[in-house]
């Protein structure tokens, strides 16, 4: 038997022992566990017994809900989360327009799939009540694309250069999903290693190393705009916010010269030759700009389909709206390629504002947090809030040019906004008023 699959069958048998008789964040670091190797689709997959897993540690998951849920109701409250109602609205657009899409069968399936997806984290937020908690499924992430990296390490690229087959089950092996996926790990450990022991630092370039490795083998131009924007958006308020901690500055110019350094070392020509047909604009297909193409589409297929047209809709009804040229020698149709046009396409433009609504209110949310943690003077967690909204920053870049509307990660970074504020925010305050309900909140935080 394969070392990795009896690494994974330990690891999932102690995380389900560690659920029942420890802590029930086990659950979900299961769960994270199984979604990011993905066993089913490892080569060593003939190796372990033929189970689903990923329905025992959803199962795990609610039955430890089901189990403590008076108990973890006093620390978390759904209603107290303005973003759930807006991912729960989402859910309710696609079950609407199973009645009205275009590729019924395909658009159930996704329906179900996505049902699940808004359970989970609903689920996920109630078993998440602490910092520790937190932090344990920030590292299971971190240790989950870092895995994801070093398959692609091992795997390398294919005669297009890129790397494919790979990464979770909910992208189909698709190397851009998959590198969208990786970039906001880079952002949360930058916070890792700036606030962590030297223990702690070493980790965070080791697993820096082999995520940024993987995802420049990957080659995602998306991807490599999202950690862009995301390290620069999270660096940019360590070197300029005024609540400085000693050495502050210093620490972010050398993240920024280590990154640099690490990136001239593990780009290779390859990458570089990609990232620069960014610039070659006068060529679509090099470039990616004939996205606008299949963008503007989107609005087209509207005004005949105001409601959406539902999952895979806009690739069977593409031919009716785009220039044959991008069709030929092909047997399917075009996708968006934007998780915007995306939600536009498959669930119209009601379905479009709830999105938009569902990013609003977590960086509002997000906001409010940060707010209140400059009052309480606790600068470690509001650095820390800063590092997620970074990270869902980053992602959203990368997937705005692929459909990644229905991403399990989109929704796992709007669930660690979420959970941070409820941590570090909502216990502190009059849900109503939002006024503080103790002075005792700051030694609170820092306990």
């Amino acid at each position: 038997m394969a070392k990795f699959a009896l690494l994974f069958l330990f690891l999932f048998a102690s995380g389900i022992l560690a659920a029942l008789f420890i802590s029930p964040v086990s659950a979900v670091l299961v769960y994270q566990l199984v979604y990011f190797v993905n066993p089913d689709n490892s080569w060593w997959a003939a190796s372990i017994p033929g189970l689903q897993y990923s329905f025992i540690a959803a199962l795990l998951m609610l039955f430890m809900l089901t189990i403590r849920y008076k108990e973890l109701s006093g620390k978390a409250q759904w209603k107290d989360q303005p973003v759930f109602k807006w991912m729960i609205a989402i859910l309710f657009m696609y079950v609407f327009m199973i009645n009205f899409a275009v590729v019924t069968g395909v658009h159930k399936s996704f329906t179900y799939e996505f049902t699940k997806l808004v359970i989970i984290i609903l689920a996920a937020y109630k078993l998440i009540t602490s910092e520790r908690a937190l932090n344990a499924c920030l590292w299971a992430y971190i240790a989950g694309v870092t895995y994801i990296g070093y398959i692609a390490y091992s795997v390398g690229r294919d005669g297009q250069g890129r790397v494919e087959g790979i990464g979770m089950i909910d992208t189909g092996g698709d190397g851009n999903m998959t590198a969208a996926a990786m970039v906001p790990a880079l952002i949360i450990l930058t916070y890792m290693a700036w606030m962590g022991n030297k223990k702690i630092r070493i980790l965070a370039i080791i697993c820096g190393g082999f995520i940024a490795n993987g995802i420049v083998l990957i080659n995602s131009r998306g991807a490599f705009l999202g950690a862009v924007v995301g390290a620069l958006f999270f660096l940019m308020y360590m070197i300029f916010s005024r609540y400085q901690r000693k050495g502050q500055k210093g620490t972010a110019i050398l993240i920024i010269l280590i990154g640099l350094s690490g990136t001239i070392y593990v780009a290779d020509e390859a990458f570089w030759s990609r990232m620069e047909t960014l610039q070659d604009i006068d060529d679509g297909g090099k470039s990616g700009s004939h996205r606008i193409d299949f963008w503007m589409a989107t609005f087209d297929v509207l005004e005949d389909y105001p409601l959406g047209v539902g999952v895979q809709g806009f690739i069977e009804l593409s031919p009716n709206y785009l220039p044959e040229h991008y069709f030929e020698g092909r047997k399917v149709g075009k996708a968006t390629h934007s998780t915007w046009f995306q939600a536009l396409s498959e669930i119209g433009w009601i379905g479009f504002l709830f999105l938009s609504a569902l990013i609003i209110s977590t960086f509002k949310l997000s906001r409010k947090t940060k707010r209140y943690l400059i009052q309480v003077e606790n600068y470690d967690a509001y650095f820390k809030v800063l590092a997620l909204e970074g990270a869902l920053i980053s992602f959203l870049v990368a997937a705005s040019f692929i459909d990644r509307a229905r991403s399990e990660m989109l929704y796992w970074l709007i669930l660690f906004i979420a959970i941070a504020s409820n941590i570090y925010y909502l216990r502190f305050v009059d849900p109503g008023s939002k006024k503080r309900k103790t002075l005792g909140a700051v030694g609170a935080h820092r306990s």
